[in-house]
């Protein structure tokens, strides 16, 4: 079944391949702990690239929504989340070559309750005006494990299973027919 996520434009690229287009897989690693210089909140972007690539977010975005941002280039590795029977897929993520600052980053968040959350993007190279899938897949990292050379994680998608439903409270306060 084809993902109604995906562009039109990225569907196209992945069934033709076309040489002079290049998908962008980019990752965005969002913590309410991760702050810049200014004290303002920041998320760590990378791009799976030999260059750094400046392209426009989805107007829906946490942070820096419909805005141009920088993605730096970094070799990492990414499994889509399969279409699978487990209750919550679950996918392995390696950022290769980490900067202190990622290190850092992820120290700070490692003493905190929130979750990190992680966003795959797609661009293409001849594109860049907003990401290829939208809303793009957001998961949130479980275990992290770093080193000097590389950080590994796993990330899972929500766990619906166990949500509430509804999700909604209805309340005689709220919906006063409820109350005779």
């Amino acid at each position: 079944m084809p993902d109604a996520a995906l562009s039109e434009a990225l569907r196209e690229a992945y069934a033709s391949a076309p040489s002079n287009v290049v998908i962008l897989h980019t990752l965005e690693i969002r913590h309410p702990d991760f702050k810049d210089d200014a004290g303002n909140t920041t998320a760590i972007r990378v791009v799976r690239d030999q260059q750094d690539l400046l392209a426009r977010l989805e107007a829906s975005a946490p942070i820096n929504a419909g805005q141009q941002v920088q993605f730096v280039a970094m070799g990492f590795e990414l499994d889509l989340p399969p279409v699978d029977i487990a209750p919550v897929p679950e996918i392995s993520i390696t950022l290769d070559n980490v900067t202190r600052e990622i290190v850092r980053h992820l120290d700070e968040a490692s003493v905190s309750e929130s979750p990190i959350e992680v966003t795959y993007r797609p661009y293409l190279s001849n594109d860049l005006s907003g990401p290829q899938m939208d809303p793009p897949i957001t998961l949130v990292i479980t275990e992290v494990e770093a080193d000097v050379q590389r950080v590994t994680a796993k990330a899972r998608m929500a766990d619906i299973g166990n949500k509430t439903f509804p999700s909604r409270l209805y309340t005689a306060t709220e919906f006063p027919g409820l109350a005779r």
